[in-house]
């Protein structure tokens, strides 16, 4: 078992995930909507699937699985299981709104490519 307190599995730290401060409230407003509790947070995650290869996965979840990261990016809890946080280091998770919509949007340096909705990706 690694020592390093960003991987330890359920250790708080600020980590490799950034969600802007446009996401922060998003995700706010959200967990207030459900009525999420203190110990609830994000779930950020990569999944096999799309066009591309992976798609990224949110919810909110009440509380962490035994495996996950516990991250912290601008007072929003993350939950990441060790499989995602391989693709997630470094992704900034923002939320844009638009003429065609609004939504979650993730800006992953890790990504070599994806598809032209940006639902997928690949690296």
């Amino acid at each position: 078992m690694q020592t390093d307190n960003a991987t330890l599995p359920n250790d708080t730290a600020a980590g490799p995930i950034t969600v802007t401060p446009t996401a922060v409230a998003e995700v706010r407003r959200y967990m207030e909507e459900q009525g999420a509790t203190e110990a609830s947070g994000l779930r950020v995650g990569v999944l096999p699937g799309g066009c591309s290869g992976f798609q990224y996965g949110l919810n909110i979840e009440d509380e962490a699985g035994e495996d996950d990261m516990i991250l912290e990016s601008n007072g929003v809890r993350l939950f990441v299981d060790p499989f995602s946080l391989q693709y997630l280091t470094g992704v900034e998770i923002d939320y844009v709104s638009t003429f065609q919509g609004s939504g979650f949007t993730f800006n992953n340096p890790n990504a070599s490519g994806g598809c032209g909705c940006g639902s997928s990706f690949n690296v």
